[in-house]
This record gives structure tokens, sequence and C-alpha cells, in this order.
């Protein structure tokens, strides 16, 4: 038996708490996969894992065994990536899941650049905001907006967004420009809410280095960026966002910026991945060209 195909396999179905996925992702037959975890179970002489209809989970000796076979993997794959002096590019297939605006504006632009540098890997990219399970779907890392909550990740700063709060000239020239916080009072708001939580967010102010939320009223409360922007851009009230989004608006005067001197705190930008990968020669390259690539956003 391959010792280490054995523990990809066995980690891959861990994961995925399924061996017919595994072996849809490691692109092996179903039976193969399952031959090769009895295998192991009997060289090993324990049982690794629970199997139901419905579901596969690690038993206590697979748990532990699972995490030695991480260390062991990502170790195997970090000696030969930097073996001796000859330089051989990292290879393969890298997942990531991107923040769909930041991918649009500063990511893919960049991309051919990325595979001129590195043309023995593969990008398989998803793009949202959907909170997502790394390990489970397979993920090696993800670009987030934000400031961070998973502790179980490792993170690595990249960028900071400043942000503005603006609205269309049209709605401006009709409803009057605020010059202080309390003019907000008879103004609405293009009003935006987390898909995944439902929450809606409230606009943020640093007022003498102390954060002020306000939630103003709106006709119209949306959860994607480019909603967003079109709601505001239909002279449909304020908005609060990171700048690059309306750059250009404001440069144009189609949209101009109120209340500069209490502007939000900037947003931080981030890579995430798991604790497994940090070792990977494909995630280091990816997470060190997309800081540069990031780096104009600061």
């Amino acid at each position: 038996m391959d010792r280490f195909n054995a523990m990809r396999i066995f980690t891959r179905i861990v994961e995925l708490e399924s061996f017919s996925k595994a072996a849809d992702d490691l692109q092996i037959p179903a039976a193969t996969a399952t031959y090769t975890i009895k295998q192991l179970e009997a060289r090993l002489g324990v049982r690794l894992l629970q199997r139901t209809t419905r579901h596969v989970s690690a038993t206590l000796d697979g748990q532990a065994y699972y995490h030695r076979c991480v260390r062991i993997l990502a170790d195997v794959e970090e000696t030969e990536a930097g073996f001796g002096t000859s330089g051989v590019a990292p290879r393969g297939k890298l997942r990531v899941d991107l923040q769909g605006t930041l991918a649009q504006h500063y990511v893919l632009p960049r991309l051919a650049e990325f595979f001129e540098r590195y043309p023995d890997l593969e990008l398989e990219i998803g793009m949202g905001d959907r909170l997502i399970d790394l390990v489970r779907d397979g993920i090696d890392c993800v670009l987030r907006v934000g400031e961070l909550r998973d502790s179980s990740m490792v993170a690595r700063r990249v960028a900071t967004l400043q942000q503005v709060t603006c609205a269309s000239a049209a709605y401006l020239d009709k409803y009057g420009t605020p010059a202080t916080l309390d003019d907000l009072a008879g103004h609405r708001a293009v009003n935006f809410y987390s898909a995944s939580s439902g929450k809606m967010f409230p606009f943020d102010f640093v007022v003498d280095g102390e954060e002020r939320s306000i939630t103003l009223p709106g006709i119209v409360t949306v959860s994607n960026a480019e909603a967003y922007v079109a709601c505001c851009a239909s002279h449909l009230g304020l908005v609060q966002l990171p700048r690059y989004h309306v750059t250009g608006l404001l440069e144009s005067g189609a949209f101009r910026e109120v209340l500069g001197a209490w502007r939000p705190k900037p947003m931080p930008v981030s890579v995430l991945y798991p604790h497994a990968r940090q070792l990977s020669p494909r995630v280091r390259v990816f997470v060190d060209w997309i800081t540069d690539a990031m780096s104009a956003a600061s």
C-alpha cells in the first residue's frame, strides 16, 4: 500500500465526510477509496471511520490519526518543494475563494501575471461573501473583508480600504448635503444587509476618536455590492462603502462624498487559510502574490 496516498485519501474523506465526494475530489474511483481505507484500518488494527448510509465521521482514533496525517502530508509537500537548490516551481491545483468585487477590481485583472510567474499552478476560484468551511469544502485560502472572527484560521492582513459616505449628485441637489451628523435627520439610506446572517449594517462614523453608529430609514435594502451602488445611482439614498467601489463616480461628479470629516475606520482585508495549509508552497506563493496585488488598495 502507498502509505502517503492512503493518508491523502483518508484525510479527504474526513474533511468531506463522504467516500464518494472524496473520490470525486481526488479523481479516483469510489471503490479505490473504500478499498484503501479497509486496508489502512486492517494495517493499523483500529477503526478510523464511522459509516452510516448518510454520513461518515472519524472515530477518536481516526481524529488523532487525521491530525497526524495532515502534519505529515504538509511536511512532505514542503520538503519536496524546497529540497536542494533546484528551484522547482510549485505545481498542482489551488482552490481559493475571493470576495467578489475585490477580486474583479484587484485580482482578476492581474491573473495573467500570476500564471506567467507560476505556470505549473492551476487555480479554481470561487467568488462570494458566503460563510464556508475551508476544510470541508477543500478550500486552500480565502480573501475576506472586515474584522476576523474565526481564530481557528491563519490570517494575514493584506490591505485596508478607505470607506466613504456618499450619494448621487441628483439626490443631494434634491434633499440637501448634510454638513454634520445631526443633519442626517430627514435623509434616507440605501441599506445593506448580510445575506448569511440577515443583519442590517448601520452607518459608522468616527467622532473624536470614538465610533458612532447611526441607522437611517430607507425604502430599499440590498445584500449585493453592485445593487448597492446601482440603487445609489438611482438617487435612492446615501450609501457607505469602500471608496474603490465608487472612485470613478466620485471623480466624474455623479456621486459626491459627504461627512468626510467623520469617515468610518478603514476596513481590513485579509487572507485566511487553515493551519494545515500554512506549509504548502502553493498557498505561500499565492498569498505572497495576492498581498502584492492588493497593495494598491491601501
